[in-house]
């Protein structure tokens, strides 16, 4: 029999709904302990973490401590901390080959016998062969031969084979001896081969000549005259940090270094990610060495900041070597006091590093923080140190890596035995793939986060550099003295700690110094560059969860925020059983696209950039931006206070753009040092699977400049086909892509003129290119298109530019599928058409229907807007709805739009634009709704389920509850009626913590993150943090999941069908790219990547995918019951009430009598079912009079479906609306007003009214508490009565009903991607 063929990668595999990926967690995490006398944390996470570093840096005296503590707290598990034990075995093995020391051999035997076997630990064949060795090393003749006896004796016979394959730690000599003293031993051995004991590791042959490169690199090939980038104003840090990494490239201009061996290219992309540190600190060094050549000092040069940052650096340098001195002390010392034991936490971790590097990395950090969060700002004390933390952690992260990979090369080669173990692990991985479903779909996971560094730690490490730099970072001062105008030279700190109060909280700053803040404003925000560069070389495969990428600094296959360990928990049990091979091909396929600099648009980018001058989306270089006069002192101050805002916006104005300019000066350096090489862009995605390019400057995700900027290293002949795909590019970026493609086809033909003209003379003729809607990417275009048509044959021509196919509002297009809605489908253009459907257009027009109703009956905003209303005025608040925009932020969006096309709205009308925005937004929202019925339909059921889920407790939950361990919050309240019935005001709340998760069509599981995390107080030298630190048994935030769970669906849906399109063009041999819903690849193939995609919408939604959710939820969640409310007059309401007062139930009490009338019911005993028939409870009531559960998310779902419009967020949107002209001078007058206590004025009249009153007035005239006091009257009417809980059985509602609109229809539509 033939095997049957693997199936493609671009096809679904099978998944079953009804048995998905669950992860069982052994018990709650213990509870955490003071810091022992020893300076051990009372963590058990920080146990570990501290455990690992002391291994690492060799203080096994530590980690003994550390592993004493954990097996005296029954915290984990037997067969988890054996696995600690064989590590710290290991460990004090290889030390005992560097450092011999004559009691090491009987301190691990009297280790082995007190904390393994006498604590009755389940022992490994690891760790009888690292007890062998001890022995073997240490021991000779009787009391050898005892020893090698004693052990091997411990195993049962089919154990002895396992020992016999640690050959890691066991050599064959060392096999020899064993045999010859236990016989069962020896009878094994002729079954095993063994590599020869001088054979030395073999390296690759990229790794094994690194040092040719250089001398191959040092020879220009040819010379390079391309122009310098002309830098923005700016002496320091982050542009003179990137072009140190970069001068790498002026080495080698000239040379592509695609064309070189392998070898020589992953050395060179591997000195391109080290060198990031070392080059910042020689270049400090050079600048300050520089100065002193010259005479002078760094304390006249107060712009030299380079040169100041190398004195940091010394002087930080030298106070790390104290502290270093300091960690011996304070960890032998007996009675620690709190500086000791912080040291203890600390040292391990800053011991794998060293002063030079942590003084480095702590000063590039710092400064990058403090110039993202704003410079005359300050930074919040918790997030400076949280980013530091981070930086510091990554980079001894990359040390240790960097030594395990050395010290891999020095240790023999491990056996053919294990060797064919490794490979039949990795072969049952691969298949596991292809559709191995014997695997259990439930695994079990550890409740502790090792792969990162605690929160405590972090804090306590970023906390001790962050003071030594504060202490030790002075700014070299001169300034005039102004009267005798004498230079005064001064060192002044560089930073300081100070607090402030913030919403009744004391709030820890780091506020820079003045001068710093001078020179910080001149410079654009430097980070960790050389990382975050594109490869040389085609990107590491995703073979793990981290281990994919970058060569030295491998990324994470997801982007998991600090602190969140469900997602990362649960994508790393996916990619381990071989769920996510298809996410992670896709990504692979992403970041095997070659590109390259395209030098007809970088030469006139860079020609315009370095004239300074306004050009398409580059600001100028000075903007000219005037500033109003002052008006005089005696003028109405109303008028005074439009002028600081004035006087404001213009400065802002200039910051942005002059900010923006900054980032813009980083990406044409790199492109600049990229310009003749191929490079790539190595992908990850977010939690829901939507890949982004990692390298964070110069990725085709960017701008209009960069993607114009781009092209494909590899070039492809247009063809017939191809030619005309070009043309129509050309239309589809200038704007013109409203109409059929013929009509944009000749749209390119008619201005072939214009197109010769823009690529001749781009900048000095008539300039047609920058009346397009993407400049730069429309003359990128012109190039290519004048080319091949001056090429002898234009099919002919190798065109490398890459043409976009762009959908329709994907996520429209999705909810249309989903929901069926014919209407809405023909809308977004999944139903064929002569001509493209405008979903934006289409709202517009109903938008101004509905105006000209209003009309009628003379609404004052009607006769603002009318003739206003354009395409591009709903077009934001269209694309975001589905993605979860609320009312508040789609009136931003419309707002926005106001104010760019019209901005003399307010003047003209006497209406606030905010109003009138709010106004717009309402009607583009009605719209939405009655446009796409059954996506709105859709949207509510997702948002009902998400609601039960995080009511629900799951039976583990349930029964932790019975036994007492998690008991139920009180609520506090000081109401007598409510203590009165205090048996039934048990907060159940805090036990809800089941997140929304699901599984994508590719199997990848997505873990909603949001949560309401508990605080906890952390001392530091600087002082007390209060820092949330995410928990899995943390409670979920209801109202985040609720919101989230739609679009976060929808954007795993077009995740899903991006990386779908992009493994079967990779099948098919093309390249490609994508712009999350924008699908690039050469102009040749767009036809065949048009059928791919229509192909893999019509295979996602081919399938029942809310039925297959559905299925999913019901599995996921079984067993659980959820806490809801009755709404009032409900039938069920009077018959629970009544049962109530007859049994004297708390909830708690009917909680349980639901779980077992679940139980029983669900039992294969008839007796058991009926009574469990018979047992009467409030869900047995409730089920009788068959009544429809009621919907647990009412409230939250109103700003869910496509149109709703919450009621507070419409309030908060006149309040804002009436109240922005008001200044700060006045916003202390009632700043304890609540937002939602305003009232929305019901008439024209009243808006009238309430529009000649400012907020003062407002205030003193009594307006605002009359509207207060109403408000809140009508709040506790309406919660008067919440209605009943009551606990029901986890079910979930009826799917909506699908429309009539056929997927497979849009095979025949030319407009789905165009």
């Amino acid at each position: 029999m033939h095997p049957l063929p693997r199936p493609r990668l671009s096809d679904l595999r099978p998944f079953d709904p009804s048995s998905p990926l669950l992860l069982k967690f052994e018990d709650d995490p213990a509870p955490r302990s003071r810091i022992s006398v020893h300076g051990i944390p009372g963590g058990v996470d920080e146990m570990l973490s501290v455990f690992d570093a002391c291994l690492q840096v060799g203080k096994l005296d530590r980690a003994a401590l550390v592993l004493t503590r954990l097996g005296d707290k029954p915290a984990l598990p037997g067969h988890d901390l054996i696995v600690l034990h064989n590590q710290y075995l290991r460990a004090a093995i290889d030390k005992a080959f560097e450092q011999p020391d004559s009691e090491w051999a009987s301190s691990l035997h009297q280790w082995y016998e007190l904390h393994i076997r006498g604590k009755g630990l389940p022992q490994t064949s690891e760790t009888v062969a690292c007890m062998l060795k001890v022995s073997l090393l240490s021991s000779q003749g009787s009391e050898l031969e005892r020893l090698v006896t004693w052990y091997m004796g411990m195993l049962p016979d089919d154990a002895i084979y396992q020992v016999l394959s640690e050959v890691d730690i066991l050599t064959q000599q060392d096999f020899g001896v064993i045999s010859s003293i236990y016989q069962p031993a020896s009878q094994m051995l002729d079954d095993l081969e063994f590599p020869l004991q001088d054979e030395e590791p073999q390296l690759s042959t990229e790794e094994a000549n690194p040092t040719q490169t250089t001398d191959l690199l040092e020879a220009k090939l040819e010379q390079n005259d391309t122009l310098e980038v002309l830098a923005v104003p700016q002496k320091g840090l982050g542009l003179k940090s990137l072009r140190g990494v970069l001068s790498f490239f002026d080495k080698i201009k000239g040379l592509d270094i695609s064309k070189l061996p392998l070898a020589e290219r992953r050395e060179i992309q591997g000195r391109l990610e080290q060198d990031c540190v070392d080059a910042a600190i020689a270049r400090w060094r050079e600048e300050n060495q520089a100065l002193m050549k010259m005479g002078l000092s760094s304390t006249l040069a107060t712009n030299a900041l380079n040169s100041q940052l190398y004195e940091w650096h010394c002087a930080l340098e030298c106070r790390l070597k104290e502290e270093f001195a300091l960690f011996e002390e304070s960890e032998k010392r007996e009675r620690k006091n709190e500086e000791d034991q912080d040291r203890c936490l600390y040292a391990p971790f800053l011991r794998q590093s060293n002063p030079t590097r942590l003084a480095a990395v702590t000063i590039m950090s710092v400064l990058n923080a403090i110039s993202a969060a704003g410079v005359d700002k300050g930074i919040q004390l918790s997030n400076l140190l949280v980013q530091l933390s981070k930086s510091v952690e990554e980079d001894v992260r990359y040390l240790v890596r960097h030594q395990q990979l050395e010290s891999k090369f020095k240790k023999a080669r491990k056996s053919k035995v294990r060797r064919e173990e490794e490979n039949l692990t990795d072969s049952s991985t691969a298949q596991s793939a292809a559709g191995d479903e014997t695997k259990s779909n439930i695994v079990q996971a550890s409740v502790y986060d090792t792969k990162s560094w605690p929160i405590l730690i972090k804090i306590k490490v970023s906390a001790v550099l962050l003071s030594a730099l504060m202490d030790t970072a002075k700014m070299n001062v001169v300034r005039e003295h102004p009267k005798t105008k004498a230079l005064v030279r001064q060192k002044q700190p560089a930073m300081a700690h100070t607090t402030i109060h913030r919403k009744g909280k004391k709030v820890g700053l780091v506020m820079p110094n003045k001068f710093l803040v001078e020179v910080l404003k001149r410079e654009p925000r430097g980070d960790f560059l050389a990382k975050h560069l594109p490869m040389l070389v085609e990107p590491e495969p995703w073979t793990k969860f981290d281990k994919g990428g970058f060569i030295e600094f491998p990324a994470q296959l997801v982007r998991v925020k600090n602190g969140e360990k469900d997602q990362r928990t649960y994508a790393e049990a996916a990619v381990e059983r071989g769920d996510m091979e298809q996410v992670s091909k896709g990504l692979d396929v992403l970041g095997r696209t070659g590109w390259r600099v395209n030098p007809h648009v970088f030469d006139v980018i860079l020609e315009a950039w370095n004239s300074g001058e306004e050009l398409a989306n580059i600001p100028p270089l000075d903007p000219q931006i005037p500033v109003p006069p002052e008006p005089e002192a005696s003028d109405n101050p109303l008028q005074r206070r439009e002028w600081i805002r004035a006087v404001k916006a213009v400065e802002n104005k200039k910051s942005g753009l002059h900010s923006e300019r900054c980032f813009i000066n980083f990406q044409l350096e790199i492109a600049r040092a990229f310009k003749d090489q191929t490079f790539y862009f190595p992908h990850n995605m977010d939690f829901r699977g939507r890949a982004y390019p990692i390298p964070t400057y110069l990725n085709h995700m960017g701008a209009d400049h960069v993607r114009g900027l781009l092209y494909f290293a590899k070039g492809k002949e247009l063809g017939e086909k191809g030619l005309r795909w070009l043309k129509v590019h050309l239309a589809n970026v200038f704007g013109y892509d409203k109409v059929s493609l013929k009509e944009r086809e000749q749209f390119a033909t008619d201005h072939l003129k214009d197109i010769y003209d823009s690529a001749t003379n781009p900048l000095a003729g008539d300039r047609w290119w920058l009346q397009a809607e993407d400049a730069w990417q429309c003359l990128a275009t012109c190039f290519e298109l004048k080319a091949a048509l001056e090429s002898p044959d234009p099919t002919k021509y190798v065109s490398h530019l890459p043409v976009h196919q762009d959908g329709t509002c994907n996520g429209l297009q999705h909810y249309a599928a989903l929901g069926g809605d014919v209407w809405g489908a023909q809308q977004v253009n999944l139903l064929p058409g002569d001509r493209p459907a405008d979903v934006y257009s289409a709202v517009a027009d109903l938008v101004k229907q509905s105006i000209a109703e209003d009309l009628k009956v003379d609404n004052i905003f009607a006769k603002a807007i009318d003739g206003k209303i354009t395409r591009k005025v709903v077009k934001q608040t269209v694309m975001t709805n589905v993605y979860g925009v609320t009312f508040v932020g789609a009136k931003a969006q419309v707002l926005k739009q106001l104010d760019a096309a019209y901005p003399n709205l307010r003047q003209e009308s006497g209406i606030p634009a905010t109003m009138i925005a709010s106004y717009v937004a309402t009607k583009i929202f009605k719209a939405l709704s009655s446009m796409f019925r059954g996506a709105h339909d859709i949207q509510y059921w997702l948002g009902e389920c998400a609601g039960r889920i995080c009511s629900a407790l799951t039976p583990e939950q349930i029964e932790r509850i019975a036994k007492g361990e998690t008991p139920p919050t009180k609520k506090a309240s000081s109401n007598p009626r409510v203590k009165k019935q205090r048996r039934h005001n048990e907060d159940y709340t805090t036990q809800f913590n089941s997140t929304i998760i699901w599984t994508t069509p590719l199997r990848m599981p997505v873990v909603q993150p949001y949560r309401k995390s508990e605080s906890r107080i952390i001392a530091t030298s600087l002082q007390d943090l209060n820092l949330q630190v995410p928990e899995r048994t943390d409670p979920v935030n209801r109202r985040k999941q609720l919101q989230g769970f739609p679009p976060n669906f929808i954007h795993s849906l077009d995740a899903s069908h991006m990386l779908l399109s992009a493994l079967e063009c990779d099948e098919l041999g093309l390249s490609f790219a994508a712009v999350h819903d924008s699908f690039w690849t050469h102009a040749a193939d767009v036809d065949v990547m048009n059928s791919v995609l229509r192909d893999s919408f019509v295979k996602i939604h081919s399938d029942d995918v809310i039925g297959r959710l559905l299925s999913e939820f019901q599995a996921r969640y079984k067993g659980s019951v959820y806490l809801t409310k009755l709404g009032r007059n409900n039938p069920a309401e009077a018959k629970i009430m009544k049962l109530r007062k007859e049994k004297k139930l708390s909830l708690k009490d009917e909680l349980f009598k639901e779980r077992e009338r679940l139980r029983l019911l669900a039992s294969s005993d008839p007796e058991e079912v009926q009574k469990g028939r018979e047992m009467v409870t409030p869900g047995s009531i409730f089920e009788e009079m068959s009544v429809a559960q009621p919907l647990s998310a009412l409230d939250e779902m109103k700003s869910l479906g496509l149109g709703d419009i919450p009621e507070e967020d419409a309030a908060k949107t006149m309040e804002a609306a009436l109240n922005e002209e008001d200044d700060e001078e006045l916003d202390a007058v009632s700043d304890d007003r609540d937002d939602a206590d305003i009232l929305v004025p019901e008439d024209s009249e009243q808006l009238k009214s309430m529009l000649g009153v400012n907020r003062f007035e407002s205030y003193i005239k009594g307006h605002a508490q009359r509207e207060a006091k109403a408000a809140r009257e009508k709040a506790k009417a309406k919660s008067r009565h919440t209605g009943t809980s009551i606990w029901l059985p986890l079910t979930f509602p009826e799917v909506p009903k699908k429309g009539d609109f056929d997927v497979t229809q849009l095979k025949e539509s030319e407009y789905f991607f165009s």
